[in-house]
């Protein structure tokens, strides 16, 4: 997955949308590796689920998500878009790209795990863990690109650690009941 750099316009003096420089934002990606850690997690209380299935809710939530980051950004920075053109809708789809994009691994995940001899919990684990390092990844990119100090590099790592512990720690409850 790579996380793409997108324009970030505002608009000129007449509201017409301008092109700014490209900027990378990472943000999407740590999102979507989150919701996928999320969605492998949820699945434990909702029963075992088919290796295809498992799969498929994480491409379609992924999807989902990302074309409601898209809607929600045209209509929430409606001043900034006023007249939305095509550019305009597919930069902010591929500014938001990533958050769809996190969902691949932890699928890819799920679909290799028969090769790995993972049972459907060996599995759910397998694919958490995918999403949980590749969230830790990509925030510590996203400093490191950024510029950050090696301080900031590790703090970052540490909280979405613990973000993403949490969501552990919600399947190994989930997975008691």
């Amino acid at each position: 997955m790579t996380a793409r750099a997108g324009t970030d316009g505002g608009t000129d003096d007449q509201g017409r949308h301008r092109r700014e420089q490209p900027r990378t934002d990472y943000g999407g990606a740590v999102y979507g590796a989150l919701l996928a850690a999320s969605v492998v997690a949820g699945t434990g209380a909702l029963g075992p689920y088919r290796r295809v299935g498992l799969v498929l809710l994480l491409l379609v939530t992924g999807l989902v998500f990302w074309a409601a980051h898209v809607y929600s950004r045209l209509v929430g920075e409606r001043e900034t878009y006023r007249h939305p053109t095509r550019a305009v809708i597919s930069g902010v789809a591929r500014q938001e790209w990533p958050i769809a994009q996190a969902a691949v691994p932890p699928a890819v995940a799920v679909a290799i795990s028969p090769l790995l001899g993972l049972g459907l919990e060996g599995t759910a684990w397998f694919a958490l863990s995918v999403a949980l390092a590749e969230q830790i990844g990509w925030a510590g990119a996203a400093e490191v690109r950024a510029g950050g100090s090696r301080r900031r590099v590790i703090a970052s790592g540490v909280v979405n650690l613990v973000l993403g512990l949490v969501i552990v720690l919600l399947k190994a409850v989930l997975h008691e009941h």
